[in-house]
């Protein structure tokens, strides 16, 4: 049983977009990623206590664990179609050349071949936001959108989004279509998209989702090592903020953040969340991110993190520590907005 109180409030993504709760799921982590697979029960059981709370957007793609992460949740999705906002994501394919590699692909035929798998893992008839997952510079972004918005028009998409995305290709793509959200990375660690991105979704009335809003869990004092604390499958031992020296430099970074989570009396975690989640009335436009967890405790403590108002002075406190962030988000920035701005 929910208390009202527990329930988040809504927002809308972009204009004409769908009404979701202010903060989202990312779904990738229950099956891929980060580390051993999970308790399948408890995470089935993290879905259905986050629609309970008033989480309505899911979010996955087709890359994460191979479909088998949109096959993980269609059970859910399904018995709850008409609350669940389903979000899912194209372009990482597997190389023909490489197998363990990838590559990434925008073209047509890529495309309506991509939805028709997604939505046959999904086991609906229409996705509810469907997004470019990165961008392929050799394809325009106008022909990329075009051949989306013809996805729209046949019924098997209602909105489009974009991720990793410069202002640029936002402004490119919304001449084509109505674009409702844009996902890119934004924590209190990853803020390059307030140069350029951010002011061109504010400008277009796109809504901003952050994906990674917790650092991978770096921000919530979960693994200070990626290499000593990981075991050897966790992707994140491949990211250079959480291994080395820089690790141990960015650790150091947290205590701004563990200052104003002892003083408050809440989590590193939810401060991290409270401070994206604020980042609406500092910059003018909708934000929803999509921490993902699997499990229902944290699932809680995050969406009270929706509840906390941080002040000007705790704001101040933590706005230094982006730029002091050592390694980069990516081994290879190339697929980022912030590698093309």
């Amino acid at each position: 049983m929910t208390d009202s109180n527990d329930e988040i409030a809504t927002a809308a993504l972009g204009t004409g977009g769908p009404e979701v709760g202010v903060q989202g799921l990312g779904c990738m982590g229950m099956s891929f990623a980060y580390g051993p697979t999970t308790d399948e029960g408890e995470a089935r059981a993290t879905l259905e206590r986050a629609l309970e709370l008033g989480v309505t957007l899911y979010d996955t793609a087709d890359i994460y664990a191979d479909g088998e992460n949109e096959k993980f949740i269609a059970p859910f999705v399904r018995a709850h179609r008409d609350q669940v906002v389903l979000a899912t994501k194209f372009a990482i394919a597997a190389d023909p050349e490489h197998p363990e590699g990838r590559t990434v692909r925008n073209d047509r035929p890529y495309i309506r071949q991509a939805v028709e798998d997604s939505l046959s893992r999904l086991g609906v008839d229409e996705i509810d936001l469907y997004y470019m997952h990165r961008r392929d510079v050799n394809v325009p972004i106008e022909e990329t959108v075009g051949a989306m918005a013809e996805l729209v028009a046949e019924g098997k998409v209602k909105h489009l989004g974009l991720s990793e995305v410069t202002g640029g290709e936002l402004r490119a793509a919304q001449a084509v279509h109505p674009i409702a959200a844009l996902q890119s990375e934004w924590s209190l660690f990853s803020r390059d998209i307030e140069a350029q991105v951010v002011p061109a979704a504010r400008e277009l009335g796109v809504a901003l989702v952050p994906y990674s809003p917790l650092g991978r869990g770096f921000l919530t004092g979960a693994f200070v090592n990626a290499d000593n604390e990981l075991s050897s499958d966790d992707w994140r031992r491949t990211q250079p903020r959480f291994t080395g020296d820089n690790a141990a430099a960015n650790a150091a970074l947290l205590e701004p953040v563990r200052r104003i989570a002892q003083q408050r009396g809440i989590t590193l975690g939810q401060v991290a969340l409270a401070w994206v989640q604020q980042q609406a009335q500092v910059h003018g436009l909708t934000v929803v991110p999509i921490p993902g967890t699997r499990r229902r405790s944290r699932l809680e403590e995050n969406t009270a993190a929706t509840r906390i108002t941080l002040t000007a002075d705790e704001l101040a406190a933590l706005e230094p520590i982006a730029d002091k962030v050592a390694g980069a988000r990516y081994p290879d920035m190339s697929l980022t907005s912030a590698g093309r701005e």
